[in-house]
């Protein structure tokens, strides 16, 4: 079935657009169903991000422990290690919806109990042990729902487009929640942020009640029915003789480990390096957000195909600017260097996922996006202890030039890697 032409639904005051040249960068939002989907999980992910910076104030409120805060992340990161490929089957074998409408009134209420505890002044350590690795098991399932659910919205052609889009919305988040909730816990207390996520959700949720089945772009397939042992196999099978797909998870996962954690240390890197204090790592980590958000606008203005040889030079990129800005003493340069290296890291990443959804078959799209998921996201932990186990021994200058030194090897073991069938085909022609 074909999707919904661009008109249908187009928002007022498209001319306008037009002329300023953005309607090519917002062409997905045109389609009603995605624009809904897409304003409610800004709003939503708004409040997610709140709410994190809620989370880490009280636990330090309750512990005055840094081991404590780590322990708590770690409990809610851990789901992704063992529970993303099983998120995957589930999204294949069941409706994309309602999966996405499950896992965000249950958010919803894990916030309103979480805000319930500390109103009432009977929140307890062991309460977030046990609600923290819920709301990480919720997104097990969450994100390869929703980053599948996003070609039956706009369908194959626009799907370059709203991945851009849509991963504009994280780094928004990132720059919008954590500075609003921390001045609304200057003014009031970090109670108010989980009552304001839980009301975060409420917007996406009528918008994903409110869409119009018959205006979805692909309409939904669950494939053939098989037992769930069947379903993991036969997802984890297609990922390994898959060779794009393959390359892209295994070499871009790496990348990620060894390169895209610089978050860790930053405040370490602005005081002891740059003598920058704590205005001068506000103003980094917002270069870098700012470098990600650009990068997301830019590609959704291309809408392009991408290929592994151009993620590949993207993270060629990264790597050597990882280097110099590892080597920078000026700050000036570094803001520079961080605000593109953010860019990199978004425009690689999103055409990353692209490209695996691009190639992917649809009944597979579920169980490919939650390996994707466990390399992609499971590396963060794992760069976190990495990251903090070398710094602490050799400080953050040398930390981050390992790492990227460690990227540009993983590039390079890719480009060989990605050039192997042609050689092997010009062989045997």
């Amino acid at each position: 079935m074909n999707g919904p032409s661009s008109e249908q639904g187009e928002p007022p005051g498209s001319d306008k657009l037009q002329l300023l040249g953005l309607s090519r960068i917002f062409s997905s939002l045109k389609q009603r169903n995605f624009r809904l989907f897409w304003f409610g999980q800004l709003i939503s992910l708004i409040g997610t991000s709140m709410q994190a910076i809620g989370q880490d104030w009280l636990v330090l409120k309750l512990t005055h422990s840094a081991w404590q805060l780590g322990l708590v992340g770690a409990l809610q990161a851990a789901p992704v290690l063992f529970f993303s490929i099983i998120g995957g089957v589930l999204t294949d074998r069941s409706p994309r919806r309602q999966l996405l409408l499950i896992t965000q009134w249950i958010n919803m209420l894990e916030a309103l109990l979480l805000w319930a505890l500390i109103a009432t002044g009977q929140v307890q350590l062991w309460h977030l042990y046990i609600l923290a690795p819920l709301l990480g098991l919720t997104g097990t399932i969450y994100r390869p729902a929703s980053r599948a659910f996003l070609v039956e919205l706009v369908g194959r052609d626009d799907l370059p487009n709203a991945i851009a889009l849509y991963s504009s919305i994280s780094t928004l988040a990132r720059i919008v929640g954590p500075g609003l909730g921390g001045v609304i816990i200057a003014i009031s207390s970090e109670t108010q942020l989980f009552l304001l996520n839980a009301l975060s959700f409420l917007p996406v949720i009528a918008g994903l009640l409110l869409m119009r089945s018959h205006e979805l772009a692909i309409q939904p397939t669950t494939g053939k029915r098989t037992s769930a042992r069947q379903s993991l196999r036969e997802g984890i099978d297609y990922c390994l003789r898959t060779p794009a797909v393959l390359q892209i998870i295994v070499v871009v996962g790496l990348v990620l480990l060894f390169g895209s954690n610089f978050g860790v240390i930053l405040p370490v890197f602005a005081t002891d390096v740059l003598h920058a204090g704590p205005t001068g790592f506000g103003f980094l980590s917002a270069a870098a957000s700012g470098g990600a958000l650009l990068a997301a606008l830019w590609l959704a203005w291309k809408n392009q195909q991408p290929t592994v040889r151009l993620l590949l030079l993207y993270m060629l990129l990264f790597g050597l600017l990882e280097v110099v800005f590892a080597l920078s003493p000026i700050y000036f340069l570094a803001i520079l260097l961080i605000a593109s290296i953010g860019f990199l890291e978004n425009a690689f990443a999103a055409q990353a996922m692209t490209t695996l959804q691009q190639i992917t078959p649809d009944h597979l799209l579920g169980r490919v996006i939650s390996v994707q998921v466990l390399f992609f996201d499971g590396s963060l932990p794992l760069g976190y202890m990495l990251i903090g186990w070398l710094s602490s021994l050799y400080g953050p200058s040398i930390t981050l030039l390992v790492g990227a030194l460690l990227t540009l090897l993983t590039v390079g073991a890719g480009w060989l890697w990605h050039s192997l069938p042609r050689r092997s085909e010009g062989s045997s022609s």
